[in-house]
């Protein structure tokens, strides 16, 4: 890789790591698990940068990468050894609403399979529009 993509893929993970770290968190459930999953997706896309960065959002190109991480990493385990703990607590929010509200949250998702748990993240907790959900998980709308 050149230089200057070096430095477009350091200046991306400094922008977009954080996001990504909380969205690999929401599918995995764990820190160390999302840190490893996010690890492992910006491997794969360091090494083709120039394609990513020439995508049209290259953080949705990153994002639909840590999601088939994840959905291939779960297909490899039972989703019974899958742990989900609380998602992080928002800032300013009172401790004993807040700690209810991730808690239903946690049961909540625990009842979807992989693939839905991807979708309710990429709508709900990332705000996208259904037809970009369905354009980033590379299939239609209806599905």
């Amino acid at each position: 890789m050149d230089e200057a993509s070096e430095r477009s893929f350091e200046r991306f993970v400094a922008t977009e790591g954080t996001a990504l770290l909380r969205f690999a968190y929401l599918l995995t459930g764990g820190r160390d698990t999302a840190e490893d999953l996010l690890q492992s997706a910006l491997e794969r896309c360091y090494r083709h940068w120039r394609r990513v960065e020439r995508a049209d959002r290259p953080d949705r190109y990153v994002r639909r990468v840590v999601a088939n991480a994840a959905v291939d990493r779960w297909r490899r385990r039972r989703p019974a050894d899958l742990p989900l703990s609380a998602v992080p607590e928002p800032a300013g929010a009172d401790a004993t609403e807040a700690l209810l509200a991730r808690d239903e949250l946690v049961r909540a998702l625990r009842l979807l399979s992989p693939r839905q748990r991807v979708v309710v993240v990429l709508r709900y907790v990332e705000d996208l529009s259904e037809v970009d959900t369905a354009a980033l998980l590379d299939c239609s709308v209806g599905s």
